[in-house]
């Protein structure tokens, strides 16, 4: 992931002095461990101002308005204490060539400031800091104690202290071409990283950018470059000091950003349709994908983990209870082998291992086992006693058994949607996750599965897969168990059609219809293509789909989410890898 450096952080807070101030701070929301967000009036709306201190995508920018859910962190509720309806009116840098920059906040424009807020975005070291006006820290975002660390200790209670200062000089457009080159050529090596090593403020993808815009290859050798190579990076590296001061003035007129192979640019932006809109927009959008994609990785593994284990255990389980009840049904077998015995007590012999007996009805030979310390009467009076156990077994370990195979067959489809959902594509594919991480942990399934309880509040909005049919029509696809009932209970009208795989743990799906419209057979196989390849059998190539009408799809009493019966039902085959060329295409 690529981090905010200088010169991004000090474009992004020059653009935000134009923006946003000054602005009175009407809300503070802390939508994660490490994460911020400020909402703030300005003179022309509101807008929301992220300031995160996460070890590999800190930033400081405005974003998209965070979720309604719970804030339960104590960090937010003491800035809001103390900076609620304040304004704030600066955005300054501590120092020079350091990613840390205070938020000052006052009553109004022009009076004393009253509070500062540090963010310093300094990759692993980051952190956010509250202190008052004679800079004694109030709370800060992470607190430093003396044993983290012996040169600058951060905890409430002590002054504010800078970080500490960098030891690699610093670039000036006032350093003549021959310093600059020899400072640069002093250890043979690539271009690029012997920029990066020679110069505070830099980053790998703005050297990268820099060293390419002079076209030259980062990784060519300082011994290859040509004396005009020489001098065209010196030309790109004093535009780069140019357009930071410019930034530093407030002139915005040299920001060009842009989207790169590998992550972002500031300065020097992405043509072939690569620009981004805006600065902020560009960095609200590059880091909260990246932070949402390693946090979906770890969910989604963290869940087939649990997942894996959970079931297991269950079908171990399940396993056991039904070698049980096999050995139960031989109950009334010892009950016939008792009255046979009983029958003919007069060929019983004392010491007798066994006995051979005419069955009742067949006439045939019966061997019956004897124990031989016993009489015969008390070898059947065992016998019986048997059968009677056996039979309270088999009526104990019935339901025992019908408990687990539903819990199975519960988890089997809340697998079935987890891995399904393989990759980051989009918000709604992390939703979906955290919305079955929400609907296990009630039961305490998922405590290891990481996130704080909640997060995502019920609603009848849902990021279904959507699809059209050959004729029009709507197709609506269930991610998680949650969709699947709000699919099929709160979605679905009477003129809708109802698809899920016939036996099998999938998805359910609903084809969308108008009054008095009729699906053809292209609707309904298309429906029926995508039900089998939103299910366990997604690899087979033919896979028995029902469909009905909503109005005979019922929940049992107590069932688990997205666990239904249906009757009235026809089948119809669905092809999923058929399904699977039309999701690629489409």
């Amino acid at each position: 992931m690529q981090q905010v450096d200088f010169t991004t952080l000090t474009a992004a807070c020059s653009e935000l002095r134009a923006q946003v101030l000054p602005a009175r701070l009407e809300q503070v929301y802390q939508r994660d461990r490490h994460t911020v967000n400020l909402a703030l009036r300005t003179l022309t709306g509101r807008c929301w101002l992220a300031v995160s201190w996460h070890p590999q995508g800190a930033r400081l920018c405005l974003c998209a308005p965070p979720p309604r859910t719970p804030d339960t962190f104590t960090f937010s509720d003491q800035l809001r204490h103390q900076l609620g309806g304040l304004a704030l009116v600066a955005i300054e840098p501590v120092q020079s060539w350091e990613r840390a920059f205070d938020l000052q906040f006052a009553r109004r424009p022009g009076e004393p400031i009253l509070w500062h807020l540090y963010a310093e975005i300094m990759g692993k070291r980051s952190n956010v800091i509250l202190a008052n006006q004679d800079n004694t820290i109030i709370t800060c975002a992470h607190q430093v104690s003396e044993k983290q660390s012996s040169v600058r200790p951060v905890q409430t209670g002590q002054p504010y202290e800078l970080p500490p200062a960098l030891t690699d000089p610093a670039p000036t457009v006032a350093e003549p071409y021959q310093r600059w080159q020899e400072r640069v050529s002093l250890i043979p090596g690539k271009v690029g990283k012997r920029l990066l090593s020679s110069y505070r403020g830099l980053s790998s993808s703005l050297v990268s950018s820099m060293v390419v815009a002079a076209g030259i290859d980062p990784e060519t050798s300082t011994l290859e470059l040509t004396e005009g190579q020489w001098q065209g990076l010196f030309q790109e590296w004093l535009g780069w000091l140019q357009a930071l001061a410019a930034l530093g003035q407030g002139d915005l007129s040299h920001l060009k950003p842009g989207w790169t192979d590998g992550g972002y640019t500031v300065l020097y932006g992405g043509d072939g349709g690569k620009k981004a809109i805006s600065l902020q927009e560009l960095l609200d959008r590059y880091y909260s994908a990246k932070l949402n994609q390693e946090e979906f990785q770890q969910l989604r593994q963290a869940l087939m983990q649990k997942l894996s284990r959970l079931l297991g255990k269950l079908r171990q389980k399940a396993a056991g209870w039904t070698e049980r009840l096999q050995e139960s049904e031989g109950a009334d077998r010892h009950r016939q082998l008792a009255d046979l015995l009983m029958a003919h007590l007069h060929m019983w012999e004392p010491g007798m291992k066994s006995i051979q007996l005419p069955d009742f009805e067949t006439g045939e030979m019966v061997l019956v086992p004897l124990n031989p310390e016993k009489n015969a009467v008390q070898n059947a009076q065992s016998l019986y006693k048997l059968h009677q156990k056996l039979k309270r077994a088999r009526t104990a370990i019935e339901p025992l058994l019908a408990e687990v195979i539903s819990e199975i067959e519960y988890l089997e489809q809340v697998e079935v949607a987890v891995t399904q959902i393989d990759t980051y594509g989009e918000e709604a594919d992390l939703r979906a996750l955290q919305e079955i991480r929400q609907e296990l942990m009630p039961d305490g399934q998922v405590d290891a599965a990481g996130g704080k309880p909640g997060g995502i509040k019920p609603s009848d909005a849902a990021d279904f897969h959507r699809y059209q049919s050959p004729s029009g029509f709507e197709l609506l696809v269930g991610r998680n168990n949650r969709q699947n009932d709000l699919l099929s209970f709160r979605i679905a009208g009477d003129y809708d059609l109802w698809f899920h795989t016939q036996e099998i743990a999938g998805s359910h799906v609903l084809l969308r219809l108008n009054p008095g419209a009729v699906a053809d057979d292209r609707d309904l196989q298309l429906a029926a293509d995508l039900t089998a390849y939103y299910s366990r059998a997604r690899q087979s190539e033919q896979v028995p789909v029902v469909y009905t009408k909503p109005k005979h799809v019922y929940k049992p009493k107590g069932a688990k989410p997205g666990m239904v019966v249906y009757k009235h039902e026809r089948v119809i085959w669905g092809r999923p890898q058929v399904a699977s060329v039309y999701l690629s295409q489409s």
